[in-house]
């Protein structure tokens, strides 16, 4: 029979203590430049700026004619204006010819015996692309601290920016779980993708047992670990206390729910975090403290606050835990589909999750909440 583990939670850390230590030792990785077609997803080291205006001139945003507004400010169906030499006729995308600052539409102009008469109005920049602004060297295009969109990717291409400086922090996902069908393995792979999804590359072992842990904690190679698995009280339990032989354990129990067994700690100077294996508690883990460290890694700028929601039903928690609660629609907004445990039926139906803070006894109904999605 397998030896009881040694490993104990004996005080859950609280979020703001957990938060400290990451923002102590999680120092942003070095920057390296990559082409704008491989960094969808990446977030940005430097500002990402273009080398002149663009458009550099003026360009017609529809097909039409070229017109100097000042000429035809006035203008109407009953009061048309003279236009001599008849205006400039000019494809969308096309530059506006010198002294034209507005493109009036194809039925405004009207041509009898090569005489031209503007039929509406038109103000200075109607249907006109003005020089700078799409781009100006002087605004970035997208800020340093960034996680870059594939829409931001085409703007970047469009205006002319071929090459980007991100960062990339490298985390080894390590699973515990035995590599057999069926294990918990899939939760290891779910946390390799997220890393992805917040701009991180990962790399999984799966498999791993107490030696090979040992031995993966110890190599060189990336920035940060994620380990899954072992982190409870049970008898083949043994991540956190091989953390402590091979590094530093700094933190083993942080107050959250589910995943309260979480640890975190270093080995040399990378950030070790290690997540229950159970699915729900290493997915609210990761949640509310692997993003953290890894924003922190990546030097991403401010999180996003989610989308507003209101809530049908109250939540209710308790005081000096912070909470993740998946949620559903629902007549009235979003009701909570689950509490300290996530059945995965509410994980498959859930339209996202919300947090309830430690200092908080829960949201009552009718109060608005932030709807974040899951990975």
């Amino acid at each position: 029979m397998p030896s009881r583990s040694n490993q104990r939670v004996t005080h859950l850390a609280p979020l703001e203590e957990v938060y400290a230590f990451i923002d102590a030792v999680a120092r942003p990785v070095e920057p390296r430049e990559v082409a704008v077609s491989q960094a969808s997803g990446r977030v940005l080291a430097a500002d990402a700026v273009v080398a002149a205006p663009a458009p550099a001139r003026a360009l017609a945003l529809r097909d039409g004619w070229a017109v100097a507004s000042e000429r035809v400010a006035d203008a109407g169906p009953y009061a048309p204006a003279p236009l001599a030499p008849p205006p400039a006729w000019v494809e969308c995308g096309e530059a506006l010819p010198g002294g034209a600052d507005a493109v009036l539409a194809p039925d405004a102009v009207a041509l009898t015996d090569g005489v031209a008469e503007a039929l509406a109005a038109a103000s200075a920049g109607d249907h006109v692309l003005t020089v700078g602004l799409d781009a100006d060297p002087r605004v970035p295009l997208c800020k340093a601290g960034a996680r870059l969109r594939p829409t931001d990717l085409a703007a970047m291409q469009a205006v002319g920016i071929e090459r980007v400086w991100t960062r990339v922090p490298r985390a080894r996902v390590v699973s515990t779980a035995p590599d057999r069908r069926g294990a918990s393995d899939f939760v290891g792979g779910l946390i390799a993708r997220a890393v992805e999804g917040e701009g991180g590359a990962a790399i999984l072992e799966a498999g791993a047992d107490a030696s090979a842990l040992a031995r993966l904690l110890a190599e060189d190679g990336c920035d940060v670990i994620l380990t899954v698995g072992g982190t409870g009280m049970g008898r083949r339990d043994a991540s956190v206390s091989t953390l402590a032989q091979v590094g530093r354990l700094a933190v083993h129990g942080i107050g959250i729910r589910p995943g309260d067994s979480a640890a975190l700690g270093t080995v040399g100077s990378r950030p070790v975090l290690q997540l229950p294996g159970r699915l729900d508690a290493a997915l609210s883990a990761w949640l509310v403290v692997g993003r953290r460290l890894l924003a922190r890694l990546a030097a991403r700028g401010a999180a996003e606050d989610g989308v507003p929601v209101r809530l049908a039903r109250k939540v209710v928690s308790t005081i000096g835990l912070a909470e993740v609660v998946p949620v559903g629609y629902c007549e009235g907004g979003v009701e909570p589909l689950a509490s300290e445990y996530f059945p995965l039926r509410s994980l498959t139906c859930a339209a996202g999750w919300i947090l309830v803070p430690p200092e908080s006894e829960g949201f009552p109904l009718g109060a608005m909440v932030a709807l974040q999605p899951f990975p």
